[in-house]
């Protein structure tokens, strides 16, 4: 069950009106790593998850923090687009709408929200969930988290940058903050179970059913060799259980691949044709 209070996590009101910023924190609304898909993202995690209490209440914490803040961006959009002209004009060159799109206001958020927010980022583009995951697998899940957040908190550090409001950036100092705490969260969960289970996903999965002589191999697969400087080309395994190898040519452990001709009633081009031979294909009568 889900309980809503009418205020704010923390106050969300620009000095003015602005239609085109308005477009720009959508991509933090409504994009990718927007707070839409960390709030359905971590609530999914959470809804689905069998296993140590702890966990679950963590990601349902955190899931629901996260509608708060889509919550709070909605509420600065649309203030944001408050006084926005929408209004016919005599003259479309002379029409303050038509000039706000043309520097680049969202014209949806006047024709179809009516001066209000959207699940959608920048660009109009509608959130989808295809943006989230949610394998069961914590270690999997929290490392998409870690991800997640530290994108959003890029993104929201580039509109902190580009804003020049005093309450859109004290909105976002908030929300970079949080992000702050939520990276480190994510980062102390995944190193509690990577304590308990090792770093390599899924830790359940037998290790002799894995051809290890290769699985600790890097391989050089383009122009030069500075990968070889990496920490990933020598010395013992993350995960302590092998040693790092880099080859600067790879090897290749399977045979040249040769498949049989299709058979005559799927049409394939024919064997000989394939090869290069100037044979004439067979004419049927």
């Amino acid at each position: 069950m889900f309980y809503h209070i009418k205020e704010l996590q923390h106050e969300a009101k620009p000095s003015c009106p602005d239609p085109i910023f308005a477009r720009q924190l959508q991509e933090i609304l409504g994009g990718q790593y927007g707070e839409i898909s960390v709030a359905l993202q971590y609530l999914f995690q959470g809804w689905n998850f069998r296993g140590a209490e702890k966990y679950r209440d963590l990601l349902m914490d955190v899931g629901t923090e996260e509608l708060a803040h889509i919550e709070m961006l909605a509420t600065m959009i649309s203030r944001l687009l408050d006084g926005a002209p929408v209004g016919d004009q005599e003259k479309a060159a002379k029409d303050p709408m038509v000039g706000a799109v043309l520097g680049g206001m969202n014209p949806q958020h006047a024709i179809v929200s009516g001066l209000g927010a959207m699940p959608a980022d920048s660009n109009g583009n509608r959130w989808t969930a295809n943006y989230i995951g949610a394998s069961g697998n914590l270690l999997a899940d929290f490392r998409a988290n870690l991800t997640a957040e530290s994108q959003g908190r890029l993104q929201a550090v580039r509109l902190y940058e580009a804003a020049s409001d005093p309450g859109v950036k004290d909105m976002l100092a908030f929300l970079i903050a949080r992000d702050t705490m939520h990276q480190n969260m994510w980062k102390a969960a995944i190193a509690e179970l990577e304590a308990q289970e090792n770093i390599v996903v899924p830790s359940t999965f037998p290790k002799e059913l894995e051809k290890r002589q290769v699985a600790y191999d890097f391989y050089n697969l383009s122009e030069g060799e500075e990968s070889s400087k990496g920490r990933w080309a020598k010395g013992k395994s993350m995960d302590g259980l092998g040693s790092f190898k880099y080859y600067s040519q790879a090897p290749a452990y399977g045979t040249k691949p040769s498949l049989k001709p299709a058979p005559p009633y799927i049409h394939d081009t024919l064997p000989n044709i394939r090869s290069g031979s100037n044979q004439e294909p067979p004419h049927h009568e």
